[in-house]
Parts: structure tokens; sequence; C-alpha cells
């Protein structure tokens, strides 16, 4: 199953995909919020995604804040648009991963896509029982 995660942001959307079989996230790219509906429904097509999982921040103490529950808004409008199954994911230290991801490998990509790509690790290193679909 081909998987697109979100790190989704008021300002940037950061992307990533995947592979159930692969095990193994890739960042893509990173786009304006304003654009990343129409950006994630091109590369459904193109990858025949088959779920999205959408990073969900929190606080430290794992309750939702106000991101969280605009990123719930957010998803809620997408669904509306997207007939694929979605998905949460903590992103608990993705963007401290996604730090670490960019300076050991000088890498290209953004922090966002990073952190979409460290969000969608985690997503397919968890158990399947584990996964919260939104």
């Amino acid at each position: 199953m081909e998987i697109l995660a979100l790190d989704v942001g008021a300002a940037k959307v950061g992307m990533a995909r995947g592979s159930s079989a692969a095990r193994l996230a890739e960042p893509l790219k990173t786009v304006k919020t304003s654009e990343a509906l129409a950006g994630v429904q091109e590369l459904i097509k193109q990858n025949k995604v088959e779920a999205i999982v959408i990073g969900l921040p929190r606080n430290l103490s794992g309750e939702d804040t106000g991101q969280t529950r605009w990123v719930r808004e957010w998803v809620k409008t997408a669904q509306k648009e997207i007939g694929l199954p979605f998905y949460f994911q903590d992103e608990a230290l993705t963007s401290i991963k996604a730090k670490s991801y960019e300076l050991r490998a000088k890498s290209s990509y953004d922090e966002h896509a990073l952190a979409a790509a460290a969000i969608l690790q985690d997503f397919l290193d968890a158990p399947p029982h584990q996964r919260i679909m939104c």
C-alpha cells in the first residue's frame, strides 16, 4: 500500500511518501498550506496512494493544543475532497528528528518534508493495531 504523510502547519505542509511493503519513508516536498489539497491530489494520482497519514501535534503531556484542533479541522476539510482513509500519527519530536536528518544527510529537503517523513516512518514502524484512523 502506498501512503502519503503530511506535516500540516498554518503556513506550510511537508509531504512524504512510503510503502507499507518497503516500510521506508521518503521526503517529497513542502508547499504552502493554501496549495496543499491540490498538491495532495496530484501526489495521489502520481503515486497511487491508498492512505494518508497526518501528523497530530500535541503538547508534551499528550494533550490537545490550539494547533491540534486546527489540524483536526484541516483534516475534516481534506476528507470531504479526498476519498481515502486518513490516519493520525503523533508527531511528538518529529521536528527534532527532521533537523537531525537534515544535519546528518545535508539534505536538500526542508524541515517540513523531513518532518513528514519522520511522521510516516513512525507510522510504518508502529504495529497496525496502534494506528489511529481519523
